[in-house]
């Protein structure tokens, strides 16, 4: 049998992060007399720390502050995820490991620092059901560039077209579409530019994955 994968965005695919990022970035930013507005923090997800920096501090950008605050930002966060631990999104413990049993590989590919990625899936628990994880450092470009999409299938050994993306961002969806593969979109405020387009993981039916990638 043709292996099949399902490659899983983090970060408000899989758990709700979304009040732990946006609080690390308010306090960091907030001593430097910066402020940006909910709207603009939610547009930033997805992407890389340094573009989000580029557009933030506009002509105050340099490499040198984007990286200082960056990694204040990304440690503070992961204080946060210490100390008052995550929860799975709805439906998300069931589909992984419904997928991992009917024999599907699965990666993580998201734009999050590796150290992020690993607290996060300690906490959850479920770091063994997948065979990689893809992040920021392994990539050179961003999401919706389709480079952190395609490596996960190259080490996967799966073919573009035999994976399926897990998405809850306009650029994930963009940077799959790219990379040739199909996606899911999970997002409850807009409809995303996806294959199939859900609010929850809980509303995918329960042969979906096979009729978007059939077993061949």
């Amino acid at each position: 049998m043709t292996p099949r994968a399902v490659l899983w965005d983090l970060d408000g695919t899989l758990v709700d992060s979304e009040e732990y990022h946006w609080q690390s970035w308010r306090d960091i930013l907030a001593p430097e007399r910066l402020s940006i507005t909910y709207e603009q923090f939610l547009a930033s997800f997805g992407m890389k720390n340094d573009p989000i920096m580029r557009n933030w501090l506009a002509d105050g950008y340099t490499p040198e502050r984007s990286r200082r605050l960056s990694e204040a930002k990304e440690a503070d966060y992961r204080r946060l995820v210490a100390a008052h631990g995550l929860q799975p999104l709805p439906g998300a413990h069931e589909w992984l490991a419904a997928l991992h049993a009917a024999g599907w590989k699965q990666a993580i590919v998201t734009s999050a620092p590796a150290a992020n990625a690993d607290v996060m899936l300690r906490a959850l628990g479920v770091g063994g059901l997948f065979e990689t994880v893809v992040t920021a450092e392994d990539v050179s470009i961003g999401k919706p560039d389709p480079e952190v999409f395609l490596t996960a299938a190259s080490r996967l050994g799966v073919p573009a077209a035999r994976c399926i993306v897990v998405e809850d961002a306009a650029t994930g969806a963009e940077g799959a579409r790219r990379a040739g593969m199909t996606c899911v979109g999970v997002n409850g405020r807009v409809a995303l530019a996806a294959d199939v387009v859900v609010r929850s993981l809980t509303e995918l039916p329960a042969d979906v994955f096979d009729r978007l990638v059939p077993p061949a």
